[in-house]
């Protein structure tokens, strides 16, 4: 029983080695469906931003790390100034995007409007790649789609569609076809 269960601990390592580090393939198929091995996935629209990684995050252990193993809180507009983010604490735990900060240098509405948790699926190995190489305080530009994803068993998980949005539902999930560090 011990060798079994030893086993199917190492069939399961592997398996989320594999995913995490881009080891299965996703497509854009003729049709602008999107496939991903187990997964239903649905675009919702296109995604384009230049960004600064304010902080990134590798998870393993949930079960949406089989799909996206990375989320990314990015900041653009004035949350891409280093002074401002200078007086910001950013951290990420448990798929969540925090920030506090003792001084506020702008208004709070304008960090929530110009900064967010992305969680991204890797579209290409391509994409894994260059995903695996960003740093915080790293500039991006990134590109690919919002998208819906859904599995038989009826778990499901929905980008937002909105860059103003705060709180639960709020962070985008995005199918990333290019990523190019500035």
């Amino acid at each position: 029983m011990k060798r079994w269960a030893f086993l199917a601990g190492v069939v399961a390592a592997v398996w989320l080695w594999s995913h995490a580090r881009g080891g299965v393939e996703a497509t854009t198929l003729a049709d602008g469906a999107l496939e991903y091995p187990g997964y239903h996935i649905t675009a919702l629209e296109d995604y384009t931003m230049d960004a600064r990684v304010l902080s990134r995050r590798d998870y393993r252990d949930d079960r949406e790390a089989a799909l996206a193993p990375t989320d990314l809180a990015l900041g653009w507009g004035p949350m891409a100034d280093e002074q401002v983010i200078a007086d910001i604490d950013i951290s990420q735990n448990r798929r969540w995007y925090f920030w506090r900060a003792s001084r506020l240098p702008i208004p709070a509405r304008e960090i929530e409007e110009h900064s967010a948790n992305v969680h991204v699926i890797a579209a290409s190995a391509e994409a894994a790649k260059a995903l695996a190489n960003v740093n915080v305080n790293d500039r991006v530009r990134i590109a690919g789609k919002l998208v819906e994803v859904r599995v038989d068993d009826g778990w499901r998980w929905r980008s937002s569609l909105s860059r103003t949005d705060t709180g639960a539902s709020s962070c985008e999930l995005l199918w990333l076809e290019r990523l190019e560090v500035l």
